[in-house]
Parts: C-alpha cells; sequence; structure tokens
C-alpha cells in the first residue's frame, strides 16, 4: 500500500497548498469540553460555554477561510435536558443571545444558517429567533453554518421512518419504494450532505449520537483539546490530517489508484 506523503512546505514558508479535491467539504464537529475547562479553572460551568462561544467565532472564521463548504456544531443534543436545570437555563440564554447577536455578523459575511433538531422543545422567543435567522441568511451563497441543537441522530431516523411509514399506511407510498434517498428525503438533515470529517474534542472518541446516517463514510479525528482551547490552528491540524487519509468508500487501494491514474 502506498502512503500518502504531505506535500513539501514552499520556499517562502507559507503552508502548502492542498489538493482541491483532497479538503473536506462538510466538517462536523462535537464540541465536547467546556466545563472541564471551567473546573479546571475553578469556573463555574456557565463560564465554560461562554469561552465555548469564543471558540466558536474562531472556528466558523477559520473554516471559511480554508473553504469548508459546510460547517456542522453539535450545540445541544436531545440529551443535553437531563443535566442540571441551572445549566440548561444557561445554554438556554446563550444559545439566544448568538442568535440575537450573531447572526448579522454571519449574514455580513455570507454564511448561511440553518438549525436542526426538534425546534418545539424550544421557548417561544427561541423559535422566533431561529426562523429569523434562517430568513435572514437563506439567500446567502457562502458556506453553510449547521448548528444542531436538541438533537440526536436516533430520533432524526425514527422520525424519518414514522414518516415513511405513514405514506405506506395512507397508500401514498409503497414499502418497496422505500431506499436510502427516500430516508435521506425524510430526515431533518435533508439538506445537509454526508459528513467528510467529524472532529470531537476534550479526548472523547465517541459520536454522541451525532449525525449517525451523514456520518456513515466520515473520517474520524479526536482532538485531546478541550473545547474552548480549540482554535483556528486546530481546526487547521485536523483538515491537515484529513488531507492525508485515503478514503476507499469501500473499495481496494488497486481501484482507488486506477481511478486517479
Amino acid at each position: 500500500m502506498t502512503s500518502p506523503q504531505l506535500p513539501q512546505a514552499q520556499q517562502d514558508g507559507t503552508p502548502p497548498s492542498r489538493p482541491e479535491e483532497a479538503s473536506p467539504s462538510h466538517v462536523a464537529i462535537i464540541m465536547d469540553g467546556n466545563n472541564r475547562w471551567a473546573r479546571a479553572r475553578g469556573l463555574s460551568g456557565v463560564r465554560g460555554h461562554r469561552a465555548g462561544v469564543e471558540a466558536v467565532r474562531a472556528v466558523i472564521e477559520r473554516a471559511a477561510q480554508r473553504g469548508v463548504q459546510t460547517l456542522s456544531l453539535f450545540a445541544f443534543s436531545s440529551e443535553n435536558w437531563k443535566r442540571p436545570a441551572a445549566e440548561v437555563n444557561a445554554l438556554m440564554e446563550l444559545f439566544l443571545m448568538a442568535l440575537k447577536r450573531e447572526v448579522k455578523k454571519l449574514n455580513e459575511r455570507n454564511i448561511r444558517l440553518s438549525i436542526i433538531g426538534e425546534q418545539r422543545g424550544f421557548s417561544h422567543a427561541i423559535q422566533k429567533h431561529i426562523q429569523r435567522a434562517e430568513s435572514l441568511t437563506a439567500e446567502n451563497t457562502g458556506m453553510h453554518l449547521v448548528i444542531a441543537a436538541n438533537y440526536g441522530g436516533q430520533w432524526d431516523l425514527a422520525r424519518a421512518a414514522r414518516q415513511l411509514a405513514e405514506q405506506v399506511a395512507a397508500g401514498e407510498l409503497a414499502a418497496s419504494d422505500i431506499n436510502e434517498a427516500r430516508l435521506d428525503e425524510a430526515m431533518n438533515t435533508h439538506n445537509v450532505p454526508p459528513v467528510d470529517l467529524c472532529i470531537r474534542t476534550s479526548g472523547e472518541q465517541r459520536l454522541s449520537n451525532f449525525m449517525l446516517w451523514q456520518l456513515a463514510y466520515a473520517e474520524l479525528h479526536f482532538s485531546p483539546l478541550l473545547w474552548p482551547d480549540f482554535n483556528g490552528a486546530a481546526l487547521d491540524e485536523a483538515l491537515d490530517d484529513f488531507c492525508l487519509r485515503r478514503r476507499r468508500f469501500g473499495m481496494t487501494d488497486a481501484q482507488i489508484e486506477a481511478q486517479g491514474a
């Protein structure tokens, strides 16, 4: 097996360019470690989440600079409601604040925003600002930023299966017509392409019920950094690591090499 090689550094010291086809189009990040970051500094968990918002800003900026077409961030899972009420309330306040303050900046940078997940679980104020944010940025043609909030991959799959089952029961769809494409169309993430690279911070190595369908052939990158410490340079490291991977999609090395011949 031939191992891919890193491009040689340019003589002027600038980072080597990467082949366009090697760069990940869709990067998904499981942002983990806010509480541990705060505890290590003797701070409240809320302070950790606020520091995490700063990291989000830095990563969005670098991802756009690197040409990432879709950036998905796991902000709040459907399981996170089990956390202490004070922490959940603080997270909801931060979410609402971000929707009020950050969306204008995203719009100015031509970034399109989508929120995926069960929105009915949020307050009326949050739902209203989600609708406003998506409407404001809907026509933007730059990077697509997807925020997963009150989201779970199993919830999404079960919801899609139920929708298809209802169509079969109503005679609108034959069971034999259900395939991967039909299921994909029925999912809450139907407008989100497959994930090329999934990053998880804080040293944990699990998916935590995030985009299970879209992650089917994703490359995985686990960073030891707690989320508030994850910055543009850390994202560069993950993207460069991706560029060294050989993606087979079920094929052999010989078939991949023949395609590139």
